[in-house]
This record gives structure tokens, C-alpha cells and sequence, in this order.
């Protein structure tokens, strides 16, 4: 996982590219764990999907290649050609390194056995899509019937052990058993890349050489402490492991062994120490049992929308006096303070969101993420559905577009503090000033009719 808490600013993201109300990337307290979603789309849930999709083509979320997008291919195959003529050398280097850092020869040998500059690797580390989904569209994936009855089915499978893991580490099962389903589809798609060659591929010519050189000495920490072969550590092309997709720091921080085998095996078939090492994780990000991540709830008419913001926390019944209400039109109980989340504007599903919120955030920073595990638990535990609409007419805005709106801003005079396509708390407060200086409602929304208003 990645962050600077699911890989902190690997990215530029895909998930920053999900919801233009977000917070930005969070700083937790340590790596996150996985560096950049999948999209879930094109993800299996089960069995039968991956039976099926191995036969049945499936539609790519790419356009057409285009001619340059053929210059650049060529491009990238030279580069290649260079770097991995040099790769040697550097493991040879490396080597001297991980010694210094108390990483054995014998570890290093076995390690680096059959181990080759992975091309592929890069390919995919270059190519990460920059294209966007809006918040419904990911959790209409992310939430489908098919996850919640498959995450029915795994927590009725494991439920013995989940239910010792939330006596322990009080995270409860069902939000656990959401975590996995969005990570990996409840163990179907774990990733099958060789950890230690696509670590020492991207530390040798990635982009975040040091990032990643970190890991695959952490990588090399993992296999010396006996807890897996290096070739049985497996996981996606930027190092994301197991049932849970841990990288190699974060599993060191907080991988338990949970069934005593002496191991913290992750990998296996057996799901027990990688649930109770995310329900670790989570208890260390400081999740409180019994609160829940966050309740959807109706706005008043004048409702002020400058209160939907992060930083602003009141307990639940300060919100009621300001008629803020759940979908049943009752006051929320005070389970702590909270804040009110606006996803996708005023146009869209409002959320009142406790500290349990942030917890989730440690392991991913997206706030669709967090929904989407949030919703998904609710939802394995037969709560509702999100009731509000969506403003299904809007589309998210592409990377261009979201500088767009920071440089037009700025020059508008409404400074979003830099210009990097993340829209984080200084562009949404550019953004409201913009709204309220022009009479809209100040949601700070980054949206296409903003941007238009801009133009």
C-alpha cells in the first residue's frame, strides 16, 4: 500500500483523479499500503469472472492508440535497451548497500537468484492512466451486488477468524473483510510480479529510485526474517502485496502473525495474517470500535455550505441544530466529532464523517476509497444503499483540466498555493472564494461547469 500512508506521492494519482472535492494526499504515519488502484472495472470479483475474461475481450478504458502514442513506444524500447544493459551493475552495487544496512549475503544470493530487469515493470510504471472516474462511477464498481454478496460469502466463510481478529484488535469484520474486497477482490487478484525484481527494476531506473530502493531492502528484511521465500513474494508491478496489498515497509510496521505458525504469511491461500494484520493497521491508525466511518445525511435548504470542510469538526447534535439530519430525517447520535463531506458538490450525496474516516484514509488517501470501504462494510452488514443522487450528467475533469483550474483561478486572483492537478484544501478554498465572489454556492466543487465559469 502506499500512501506516505497507500504509496505517499508515487502518483499523481488515480485516485487524486477521482473526486475533485478531496483533501489531497494525506500524510499518515507511515508507507501506504498500495501504490495506485486498479480500475475495479476490469478487476474480477470471483472465479467464474476470471474464467470468463480470460476467454471474453473485454472494452480498454484507453483510446485509440494515436501516432505519437507510437513515437513514444519506440521511444521507451531504446531507453529500455539502455537501462537494462546497466542493471547488472547496479544489483552489483545495491548489494554493497544492503550489506551496510545488515542484509546477509545469503539472503542477498537467494534473492537476486534468476533476477532480471523487468521491462514490463517500467512499461507500466510509465503508463499509468491519467484518465478519471467520478465518485458514483467508482462505487458503482467498487459497491456492486456482485462485491457485497461475494463479501457476504467470504465473511460467512472466515468468520470465525474475523471474529477473533475484531476481539483483538477491535476493527470490526465487516470492515476488514471490505478492505480485502477492494483490494484484491476477496484474494482473487493478489498479483503474480516477483517483488524483489520489479523493487530492484524501479530502484535501479524508476523515477522514485529512493522510494523504491527502501522497499526492496525491506523486501530483503522480509525474506532474511524467514517469513517467505523471495520467490513466493509476489504481488503487483509496484510492490503491493497479499490478500491486502501491503508493501514491503508497511508489512514490516505492522504484518502480524495472527495463526502462530511463526510466520507472517501474507500470501498464502489462508487469508488469517494478512486480515489480521489490515485490522492491525487500521487499529494502529487509530480506529475506534463502534464508530462508524461516516453517515449519510440531508443538507437543510440554507444549509451554509462553507461548514463542508475537513478542517470543521462539531459533534452530531450541533449539526442537528443546524438541521443537519440522517436519511430518515433523524438527528445523528453523538458518536464524536465530526465533519460534513460533499464528494461530489452540492449536486451530490452529503456525508457526516467521524475520526474512523481518517483511519480508513491512513491506508488509502482517496476519499472515493474511503467511501468505498465504508459503504461496502455498511453494505456487507445490509445497510442501506446511498440514497442521494449523483450528478450523473458531470464528468470528472482530466489532469489538463484540473491545472486548468488552478492557473485560472490564481490568475483570477483566488491562489491555490501551486499548480500540480491535485485538488487539495488550498484549491477548494480558491475554489469557494471564486464561488462566492460570483454568487454560486460555495461547495468547492472542481467541476466542469466551474471550470467553464472560469473560461
Amino acid at each position: 500500500m502506499y500512501r506516505t500512508g497507500l504509496y505517499a506521492g508515487i502518483l499523481t494519482g488515480f485516485f487524486m483523479t477521482i473526486v475533485g472535492s478531496g483533501p489531497g494526499i494525506a500524510q499518515p504515519q507511515s508507507d501506504t499500503m498500495r501504490p495506485v488502484l486498479r480500475p475495479l472495472a476490469l478487476q474480477p470479483t470471483n472465479i467464474v469472472e476470471v474464467a470468463a475474461r480470460a476467454q471474453t475481450p473485454f472494452a480498454s478504458l484507453r483510446p485509440k492508440l494515436r501516432t505519437d502514442a507510437v513515437a513514444s513506444a519506440a521511444e521507451m524500447a531504446a531507453q529500455l535497451a539502455v537501462s537494462k544493459a546497466g542493471f547488472d551493475d547496479w544489483v552489483e552495487g545495491f548489494k554493497v548497500r544492503a550489506r551496510q544496512q545488515g542484509i546477509r549475503n545469503s539472503t542477498l544470493d537467494t534473492a537476486f537468484q534468476g533476477v532480471t530487469f523487468d521491462e514490463d515493470v517500467i512499461r507500466r510504471d510509465r503508463n499509468q492512466s491519467e484518465f478519471s472516474k467520478t465518485i458514483w462511477q467508482y462505487l458503482s464498481s467498487a459497491v456492486s451486488d456482485r462485491r457485497i454478496a461475494n463479501g457476504k460469502e467470504a465473511l460467512a466463510e472466515h468468520g470465525p477468524t474475523l471474529e477473533a481478529i475484531e476481539r483483538r484488535y477491535g476493527v470490526e469484520k465487516e470492515v476488514v473483510t471490505a478492505v480485502w474486497g477492494l483490494e484484491t477482490g476477496y484474494g482473487v487478484f493478489r498479483g503474480a510480479n516477483d517483488v524483489v525484481q520489479a523493487m530492484a527494476t524501479l530502484a535501479y531506473e524508476g523515477r522514485r529510485g529512493a522510494f523504491f530502493e527502501k522497499q526492496l531492502i525491506a523486501a530483503l528484511e522480509i525474506v532474511q526474517n524467514g517469513d517467505t521465500d523471495p520467490r513466493n513474494m509476489t504481488g503487483s508491478w509496484a510492490g503491493a502485496m497479499g490478500h491486502t496489498q501491503f508493501i514491503p515497509t508497511s508489512y514490516l510496521a505492522y504484518a502480524v502473525d495472527f495463526d502462530g505458525d511463526g510466520r507472517r504469511d501474507i500470501w498464502s491461500e489462508d487469508p488469517t495474517d494478512a486480515l489480521a494484520s489490515t485490522a492491525a493497521y487500521l487499529k494502529n491508525s487509530g480506529w475506534t470500535k463502534g464508530q462508524p466511518w461516516g453517515v449519510e445525511v440531508q443538507l437543510p435548504a440554507d444549509f451554509d455550505y462553507t461548514l463542508a470542510d475537513r478542517s470543521l469538526k462539531k459533534n452530531p447534535s450541533d449539526w442537528g441544530r443546524l438541521g443537519v439530519r440522517d436519511m430518515n430525517g433523524r438527528s445523528v447520535r453523538d458518536y464524536g466529532k465530526a465533519s460534513i463531506l460533499l464528494p461530489a458538490g452540492a449536486k451530490g450525496a452529503a456525508f457526516m464523517i467521524f475520526d474512523n474516516f481518517a483511519a480508513i484514509e491512513k491506508y488509502n488517501a482517496a476519499d472515493a476509497y474511503v467511501i468505498g470501504v465504508g459503504h461496502l462494510s455498511d453494505r456487507i452488514m445490509d445497510g442501506d444503499p446511498i440514497r442521494a443522487s449523483w450528478p450523473s450528467d458531470d464528468r470528472a475533469l482530466s489532469f489538463a483540466e484540473r491545472k486548468e483550474v488552478q492557473e485560472r483561478l490564481t490568475q483570477a486572483g483566488f491562489d491555490t498555493q501551486g499548480v500540480d492537478g491535485r485538488v487539495g484544501p488550498n484549491t477548494i478554498d480558491a475554489i469557494r472564494a471564486f464561488q462566492k465572489a460570483k454568487g454560486l454556492i460555495p461547495d468547492g466543487y472542481a467541476s466542469m461547469a466551474l471550470l467553464e465559469q472560469l473560461r
